[in-house]
């Protein structure tokens, strides 16, 4: 039996995960559309990185070839998204629970905006 690396898992994740950051960064950028006078800058940035990412996308669908990996069904429910793959003549599943996929897409978001990820969320100003 042919062992899935680390490598496959890693492809199948950002396999799910991607395309639905892709879809949030649609989503805010109709958002912001619809609610700023000034879209403009904040719709470029958002822009780049879904070009940034339609081309990482591109990369994975290439390696899952390369790797001999198929996704052939992805299940949403309540509780997550379970996305059932053949790898090398093995089949499996992989569940991406919803709490999980926030925190990662969050992670994602911010690598493809041009964030530091170890950087506050929040700014403390502190009182002269």
């Amino acid at each position: 039996m042919i062992d899935i690396t680390s490598e496959d898992h890693a492809l199948i994740k950002s396999h799910v995960i991607l395309p639905r950051v892709l879809t949030a960064f649609e989503r805010d950028i109709a958002l912001i559309n619809a609610t700023l006078k000034t879209p403009g800058p904040y719709v470029d940035v958002i822009a780049e990185a879904q070009r940034k990412l339609t081309a990482d996308l591109y990369e994975i669908r290439k390696g899952f070839r390369q790797r001999g990996i198929k996704v052939y069904e992805e299940v949403s429910d309540n509780d997550g998204v379970t996305a059932r793959y053949k790898c090398r003549g093995y089949e499996s599943q992989m569940r991406i629970r919803w709490t999980m996929m926030a925190a990662d897409a969050s992670v994602v978001m911010r690598k493809y905006l041009g964030l530091n990820e170890g950087r506050r969320p929040f700014v403390t100003v502190s009182p002269e």
